[in-house]
């Protein structure tokens, strides 16, 4: 085993099959020959029967995935601070992850799909397939997992829980209610992946930074420091000051965790990554998309400039979209509700409206966010992750129109700090715990009615409505939860979209009305203490566990939460007017017009990659030799 200790393996993936009829044959049954493959590939079987379902747990041995990520052509940092194409025979070369392992969670699932759906038919003639009186041939060179996937035999391929950490993290982290900003963040990492790893800890250092404006908000609204007579602009330079500084301090923290996990800052956002309309993973070598060019490089520029020009012009048009659905479709609704809830004088009344204006609003900005998704498919964005920020821009549009046009129009129009100060307590405490609520509780309703299904349709088949069904398999419970998705655009974004759009107005909120109510920051901090804790139970304890996905920084919303307000001058109102138009036309054209050509960019990632390929394996193997040398010279030296 090449000298390395075996790491402890645990059931990391599930995959779903219906439940055979015992009455049926074995031979040729689609379960058997789906185990007998897996374990041929070298994973660790088992089967586990549930109530309505069979389920098949995998586990892969360190050297399973080692062969893997060899295959993957997947890059890791050596013992020399560089990052080289993994060869398993030289394994001693690469470091460790922070928790001991050699591969991350991320790396281990890219190995776990790549092997479960690598498995191809190597006979020399088609295999039949039978399951509840069915057949289907397995044809020679046909992937298995997919084709038993188009004919619904299997439901779902989903990623495990691991109970042994999920408790751990249980007790140190979701139920560790005394430290109110500290948090595992390595062991968060480790579990879930780097995306989910790097928004926990934005969002702890983003709370133990507003401790102390809360505390000295509360203090302020408790003793009378003669502050009232300063001008406004003096607690708004203040506030710009510190969202400033957060801003500068996370971007050392965020490059800090990077370093600590090995992660090199082009994940996620190599500019060249497109090749010919193929997308190339932040886990993969682009070598085999090389060999698939071609030797006319004429046809291959021509390609690239038509694809790159189509993508701009598409997400040009598509902000233009959207722009103009905001101006002249949401932003008349906003004042028209604004307008009446300013004149309606009956507080019942003014429920009434806000209840019916809250569910129109929703449903509006939903749909705007559907039709955002749908926009966005269409402007050949290079990587998952810029389609991603793509749609964030397109849908945080939609939502800051919504949360804050009804205050705008009581501070800057009616001029009603009273009214203000209640539209604000209530944006800040009731909407966020009714939300707190809402995104805790949905999980639960959603489990509980599923098991209810399985249960009504288990009686039906057996013709009795007596007795109790019980869910005994950890396995099949976990399936029976929901997925860690956003309300909008599951193709592109996480479950990290809801929660990062909220952190996102919140923060927003703060910004532009904190100098008229200051205690917006003590029930920020305390919103977010809360949010961090439910946040975790939510993923340890509520959804399946999320497939990890490769980032290096929260995306878009860092660009988002830098935006500022500043106070100015009648006076300078038509110079900085002026100055928008020239910025608005100069980030018009660089939408349009790149700076570099993209086959440029392609060429240069080619000539990289194939001068790297030449030299990493010889690399390799002189890293591996030198730490054995070292090995030896220090046991002589004990001896």
């Amino acid at each position: 085993m090449n000298g390395i200790e075996e790491e402890q393996t645990a059931f990391e993936i599930g995959v779903v099959v219906p439940k055979r009829n015992e009455e049926e044959n074995e031979d040729f049954d689609c379960v058997k020959v789906l185990v007998d493959e897996f374990r041929k590939v070298g994973l660790f079987v088992e089967r586990v029967q549930g109530v309505a379902d069979e389920f098949i747990k995998l586990a892969a041995p360190l050297e399973t995935l080692g062969r893997a990520a060899a295959e993957l052509q997947l890059k890791k940092r050596t013992h020399i601070g560089m990052d080289l194409q993994f060869e398993w025979e030289e394994v001693k070369a690469f470091v460790r992850q922070p928790d001991g392992s050699l591969f991350s969670w991320c790396e281990r699932f890219h190995c776990y799909q790549h092997i479960i759906y690598g498995i191809v038919n190597k006979s020399k003639s088609a295999v039949t397939l039978k399951f509840d009186g069915k057949e289907f041939r397995w044809e020679v060179g046909e992937y298995l997992v997919p084709k038993l996937e188009s004919v619904c035999f299997i439901k779902q391929v989903f990623p495990l829980h691991d109970e042994m950490k999920r408790k751990k993290l249980l007790k140190c982290w979701a139920l560790n209610w005394w430290d109110l900003t500290d948090q595992p963040i390595d062991e968060i990492y480790s579990y879930f992946g780097t995306k989910i790893a790097i928004y926990f800890a934005f969002l702890g250092m983003y709370t133990r930074w507003m401790l102390f404006p809360a505390a000295f908000a509360i203090a302020l609204q408790l003793i009378d420091f003669g502050l009232a007579t300063l001008p406004l602009n003096v607690p708004a330079g203040c506030i710009i000051l510190w969202a400033v500084m957060f801003s500068q301090f996370w971007k050392r923290k965020n490059s800090a965790l990077l370093a600590r996990w090995q992660i090199n800052y082009s994940v996620g956002v190599d500019p060249g990554n497109k090749l010919l309309g193929m997308e190339w993973s932040s886990l993969q070598s682009p070598v085999d998309l090389i060999r698939k060019w071609g030797t006319d490089k004429t046809n291959d520029k021509e390609v690239y400039q038509r694809n790159e020009w189509f993508g701009r012009l598409m997400r040009f048009r598509n902000d233009v979209m959207v722009i103009l659905s905001i101006i002249f479709l949401q932003l008349p609704f906003e004042l028209a509700y604004a307008h009446l809830y300013e004149v309606i004088e009956s507080d019942v009344m003014k429920f009434g409206l806000t209840a019916v204006y809250l569910f129109a609003i929703q449903h509006f900005t939903r749909i705007g966010g559907k039709i955002s998704v749908r926009l966005i498919k269409n402007e050949n964005n290079e990587t998952a992750e810029k389609r991603a920020d793509s749609l964030v821009y397109k849908v945080f549009g939609l939502y800051f129109m919504q949360t804050y046009i009804g205050v705008f129009y009581h501070a800057l129009l009616h001029r009603n700090f009273l009214t203000l100060r209640q539209v604000l307590i209530q944006r800040l405490l009731v909407s966020e715990v009714l939300e707190n609520l809402l995104e805790n509780s949905l999980p639960y309703l959603k489990y509980s009615y599923k098991k209810y299904r399985v249960r009504k349709k288990k009686r039906r088949e057996k013709g009795s409505s007596t007795g109790m069904i019980q869910f005994s398999s950890r396995v099949e419970k976990e399936y029976l939860k929901p997925s860690y998705t956003a309300s909008i655009g599951e193709e592109l974004e996480d479950g990290l979209f809801d929660d990062c759009l909220e952190l996102a107005l919140q923060f927003g909120m703060i910004m532009m009305f904190a100098c008229a109510f200051p205690l917006a920051f003590a029930f920020a901090a305390l919103n977010n203490i809360t949010e961090m804790r439910t946040d975790a139970l939510k993923l340890l304890a509520m959804f399946k566990r999320p497939v990890p996905r490769a980032a290096t920084t929260i995306g878009a919303w860092l660009n988002i939460f830098q935006e500022g307000k500043w106070s100015i001058e009648p006076g300078l109102a038509i110079i900085l007017v002026i100055e928008h138009l020239l910025l608005l036309i100069k980030f018009g054209f660089s939408r349009i017009v790149p700076e570099e050509p993209a086959w440029v960019r392609a060429n240069r990632v080619k000539n990289a990659t194939q001068a790297q390929d030449m030299c990493s394996k010889q690399l390799l193997r002189t890293i591996s030799d030198g730490k054995m040398m070292f090995g030896e010279v220090k046991e002589k030296e004990r001896d």
